[in-house]
């Protein structure tokens, strides 16, 4: 007789490609995931794939078949959210997306905010997107950021050596250069290794800096290359080699 095998819930939500394995924790404790026909009240239940029923806002979820996983990365535009849906009705990223790979369930990693643009990565792989969004794996992550007029001597040095919002959050220290004042504005490139909210624009309100573009460009080994606003293409098999060694998945 095969032996069936069963993993955590949370786990199976994730590859199902519905959301990051922490959110199928908040999913569960919302009361919207049934088993079976009976509300789940655990993430860490285990389930069988191959014979329990796993109910999602009235939908069967299934595991995509082996070798199905997609990530794609897009180039993000501004004023678009990073969501699956959005109840102001603006344009999210997945209305970017073909309808045959809407249909996938791509689930955005991590965001990028309304009015800042470039590189987001899009994945089907629940277990790749925890890793992209989890402290413990997160990857360097590059911006080049406008603003208008001169960036001071003294938000670099702060910049560099560790800084301290007004609120008293401890944010590490950002790898910058910056380029030479053209018109009026400075270009700066920094390089990220935390996952705190809003992090530059926070960062340029302590200094009262006008941000007039900001831009990701690099996630880990990921780069947005010449990719234009607005368009999407399926990561490679080197890229993805890349991407898993980096969050320890291969």
């Amino acid at each position: 007789m095969e032996k069936k095998v069963k993993i955590r819930l949370n786990k199976f939500i994730a590859q199902s490609g519905v959301t990051s394995r922490r959110g199928a924790d908040e999913l569960v404790f919302n009361g919207t995931i049934t088993v079976n026909g009976i509300v789940a009240d655990s993430p860490g239940i285990k389930v069988d794939p191959a014979s329990d029923t796993v109910i999602f806002n009235g939908q069967p979820l299934r595991l995509p078949s082996q070798g199905q996983a997609l990530t794609i990365m897009l180039h993000k535009p501004i004023e678009t959210v990073t969501t699956v849906n959005d109840p102001q009705n603006r344009q999210t990223v997945l209305d970017l997306l073909p309808r045959e790979i809407q249909a996938l369930r791509p689930f955005p990693v991590g965001r990028l905010d309304y009015y800042s643009e470039g590189l987001l990565l899009l994945t089907t792989d629940g277990d790749l997107c925890y890793r992209l969004t989890h402290p413990k794996y997160h990857l360097p992550k590059i911006y080049t950021v406008t603003v208008r007029g001169r960036i001071p001597e003294k938000m670099l040095h702060t910049m560099r050596s560790g800084m301290t919002l007004k609120n008293g959050e401890q944010l590490a220290p950002v790898h910058v250069v910056c380029q030479k004042p053209v018109a009026g504005t400075q270009t700066m490139e920094l390089s990220l290794i935390q996952g705190i909210n809003r992090q530059i624009r926070r960062m340029c309100d302590e200094f009262e800096l006008t941000i007039l573009r900001l831009h990701r460009i690099k996630q880990g080994p990921i780069e947005l290359g010449k990719l234009k606003r607005g368009q999407w293409r399926e990561l490679s098999s080197s890229e993805m080699l890349a991407l898993k060694k980096a969050v320890k998945m291969n």
